[in-house]
């Protein structure tokens, strides 16, 4: 099997980014109340992430399977749009994009990472903690009157 390889993207990777995430989270259309914003993803919102953070892309014989978005804010980093191609699951493609950035973060001396993770899709809560991370809050949309997410947190500094 091919090896993979990570690189930041570039605005000439935006379509790519867009098709992988969406297929990515294709697989919850009906099934996340309310629904992921991920089937509104333009280009411009990507662009605007690229402004304002990394996306980071994993390939597979120079062809583009899976992406990672992340931030720096203030004390932390925040990691969001974790996403693989559905045929690509399975060969720890989002494990090595998680490592990749919580080794970038570490090095830009931040202490711990942040994400998002619906309640609805227990099994990424679980692969979440499998790599580490806990549940630091449970939150809401607006409009909700139950959690619909929770973030979760990582220690990147040895803290506790």
């Amino acid at each position: 099997m091919p090896e993979i390889t990570l690189r930041d993207a570039t605005e000439n990777d935006i379509p790519a980014i867009v098709a992988i995430t969406q297929a990515a989270f294709g697989e919850y259309e009906g099934l996340l109340d309310p629904p992921s914003s991920v089937r509104d993803e333009t280009p411009e919102k990507v662009r605007a992430k690229l402004r304002e953070g990394v996306t980071v892309l994993a390939l597979r014989d120079d062809v583009p399977v899976g992406a990672v978005y992340f931030s720096p804010r203030g004390e932390y980093a925040y990691m969001g749009r974790l996403s693989v191609l559905p045929a690509q699951r399975g060969q720890g493609i989002g494990a090595a994009l998680v490592a990749h950035v919580e080794e970038r973060a570490r090095a830009l001396g931040l202490a711990y990472m942040e994400l998002g993770v619906r309640v609805a899709l227990p099994h990424l809560i679980a692969m979440y903690t499998r790599l580490g991370y806990h549940i630091a809050e449970e939150r809401r949309h607006p409009g909700y009157s139950v959690t619909t997410f929770v973030m979760m947190h990582k220690r990147l500094d040895g803290g506790a």
